[in-house]
This record gives structure tokens, C-alpha cells and sequence, in this order.
């Protein structure tokens, strides 16, 4: 592939300072970067690669400082957005899966919609319904009666259990279990656990993406709902009968117990561990590993166990990395006193 200076300027709306005339034929981080390649800068902390770097173009903030005159730059306010523009139009990768593969079973009573695809050994049962260009890789299976939309995407080795709800725009990667059954169990007089029927669903809304080995239990009554836009990373467990908001993002690790509400544009980072029967509320931050034991309605940024807001919780940490040379002063002061104390007796 070979794209032109003038196209990718034009497409970002970015001012070139160099050669006008070249082209680019691939993308790279700028310390992998090589000769034909563009890559970015968008933070300080990587300005450091640039005298370094082989990349042929370099996408930059209008203020950048260029020491080097072989390369051409592109001037843009927003660089890793403009990067990202430029890989949505050039660089998106096609994952190519046409018809119906002869391995795959379709319940007779199942409902396809226009150009679905479906790889090897997937499984469509009884009652499912898939909207017009869905592609459903491999070893895939499809419980009865589930609902898929349209231009979803569906990676190898994934189960939805049965009655779940998808909808359109939807992407799963490999190994997501969505619908498993929610963690129920009541113990009986002898102590022994009974398990409580999970009989409710999943529901993804449009434009969801959930990361590869993800869990979302389906409700014991009702559903689990992931609403508008959400993204879920690898590894992360979702309970019975949550609720996330609309552009919401949960990073890997993250486990949210069951009942949970969690507001919209919100952001979890990894390993965050939530309680049961709580509210998360909108714009809401939990930084990495830290643990949510009560409600947080206000917007902002909190952090560790129990989860304070960042403010008190950077103090209290401060103090806590501190304990050491207290215990030195207050032994100090102590052994003052002691001193003061005998004089004023000989006194």
C-alpha cells in the first residue's frame, strides 16, 4: 500500500513541513518505526525517540521543535487522534469470512438474516435470529433463541447461552461466555447450598465490545444489561443482574458483584473489585485495584481500599508511607518527655 502525503494531510487536516511529495506505506510505533513509514508524537515523553527514529513522516503538534531536517512532519492539533483517523481509513483490518461454512449447524427454525457468515462448526439453535452482515467465527455457539443484530462481529470460541440479547455493531472476542449462569446459592437448614435458578438474560446493547475471556452472568430474574457503547476489556467478570451505563470502559481484572448500577462514561482500570447491590454514578473514575465497598455518586476520581476520593486517599497514602520515620519521632518525643519529667522531679 502506498498512500500519499497530500491525501493523509488532507484527511486530518494537518499542515506538512518537509517533502510534499512522498508517500507512506505502513504505520509503526515511532522506536520500531522504518524508512516509508508515519508514525506520531502526542506526548513529551516520547519526543525523546524523534532524533532516532527511521519513520519518513511524523505526525506532531504545531509547536513541536523539528532538529531534524530528512523528516517530514505534519502539523495537527490532536496527533493520536489524527492517528487514529488515518488507521480507520487506511489500516483497518478486514477479517475476511464469507457464506456459510458445511461444518456450521442452523436450527431449521433459525432466522438469517442477508450476508451472514458463519466459520467452522458453529452452532445456531433453536429460535436464534442474526441480523444482515454478521460474521461468526469458529467453534462459536448460539444457545436457543438468541437475538443478534446486524454488522456484528463474533470471534472464535464463544458461547451466549440462551434467550440473550445482542445488538447491532456488536464485538466479541474469543473465549467471552455471555449468559453463564449468575453465582446463586442458598444453603438449607443442613448448611448444604442449594442452587437458586438463574432464569433471566443478557442484554448488549449497540456498539458494545467485550474482550476475550470475559464473563457476563445472565440474571436471576430479568437481565444484565451492558447499555450503548460500552467497552470491556479481557478478563473481567460481570455478576447477575449488573447494570453499566453508555460509554462506559472496564478495564482488564475488574470483578463487579452482583446487582451493581454503574452510571454512564464511566472508567474502571484494572482490578478494580466493586460489592454487590451498589450505585456507581455518572463520570465516575476507580483507579487501578482499588476496592468499592459503599455507593459513589459524585463525579471524579478515586482511589484505593476502601475507595476514597483521590484527594484523601493521596494524603492518607502520603502518611502511610510516612508510618516509619513517625514512629521515629513520636519514640523521640517520648523519650523527651521522659527526660523533661525526671528533671522536674530532681526540681
Amino acid at each position: 500500500m502506498s498512500i500519499h502525503i497530500k491525501d493523509i494531510a488532507a484527511l486530518i487536516n494537518g499542515r506538512i513541513v518537509g517533502n510534499e511529495n512522498i508517500s507512506i506505506n505502513n504505520i509503526a510505533r515511532i522506536e520500531e518505526a522504518k524508512e516509508n513509514d508515519l508514525t506520531f508524537i502526542y506526548l513529551p515523553a516520547y519526543e525523546k525517540y524523534f532524533d532516532a527514529t527511521k519513520a519518513s513522516v511524523v505526525l506532531v503538534k504545531p509547536a513541536f521543535s523539528k532538529s531534524r531536517n530528512d523528516i517530514t512532519l505534519i502539523e495537527v492539533e490532536a496527533p493520536d487522534k489524527a492517528f487514529l483517523k488515518i488507521i480507520l481509513k487506511y489500516f483497518t483490518p478486514e477479517f475476511k469470512l464469507e457464506g456459510i461454512d458445511k461444518t456450521a449447524f442452523v436450527h431449521p427454525n433459525a432466522r438469517l438474516g442477508n450476508n451472514v457468515a458463519l466459520g467452522k462448526n458453529v452452532v445456531v439453535s433453536e429460535g436464534c435470529v442474526i441480523g444482515d452482515n454478521t460474521k461468526i467465527f469458529h467453534n462459536t455457539v448460539l444457545y436457543d433463541n438468541v437475538e443478534v443484530g446486524s454488522e456484528c462481529l463474533f470471534f472464535s470460541n464463544i458461547s451466549i447461552r440462551e434467550d440473550c440479547k445482542v445488538g447491532s455493531h456488536v464485538i466479541l472476542h474469543s473465549g467471552a461466555v455471555i449468559g453463564s449462569d449468575g453465582f446463586g446459592f442458598n444453603p438449607d437448614e443442613k448448611g448444604v447450598y442449594q442452587k437458586v435458578p438463574q432464569i433471566g438474560n443478557v442484554v448488549l446493547e449497540d456498539d458494545v465490545e467485550i474482550g476475550s475471556n470475559v464473563s457476563i452472568d445472565r440474571a436471576a430474574l430479568g437481565s444484565t444489561i451492558i447499555k450503548r457503547g460500552t467497552k470491556i476489556d479481557n478478563l473481567v467478570q460481570i455478576a447477575h443482574n449488573v447494570v453499566i451505563g453508555e460509554d462506559t470502559v472496564i478495564s482488564s481484572q475488574t470483578g463487579i458483584s452482583g446487582s451493581t448500577k454503574i452510571g454512564n462514561n464511566c472508567i474502571l482500570a484494572g482490578q478494580v473489585g466493586i460489592v454487590g447491590h451498589i450505585e456507581i454514578g455518572d463520570k465516575v473514575v476507580l483507579m487501578a485495584q482499588s476496592g468499592i465497598s459503599k455507593s459513589i455518586t459524585k463525579p471524579g476520581y478515586y482511589f484505593g481500599y476502601p475507595a476514597k476520593e483521590i484527594k484523601q486517599a493521596r494524603i492518607l497514602e502520603a502518611h502511610i508511607r510516612n508510618l516509619p520515620g513517625y514512629s521515629d519521632r513520636i519514640k523521640q518525643l517520648e523519650a523527651e518527655i521522659i527526660k523533661l519529667k525526671d528533671l522536674t522531679k530532681k526540681n
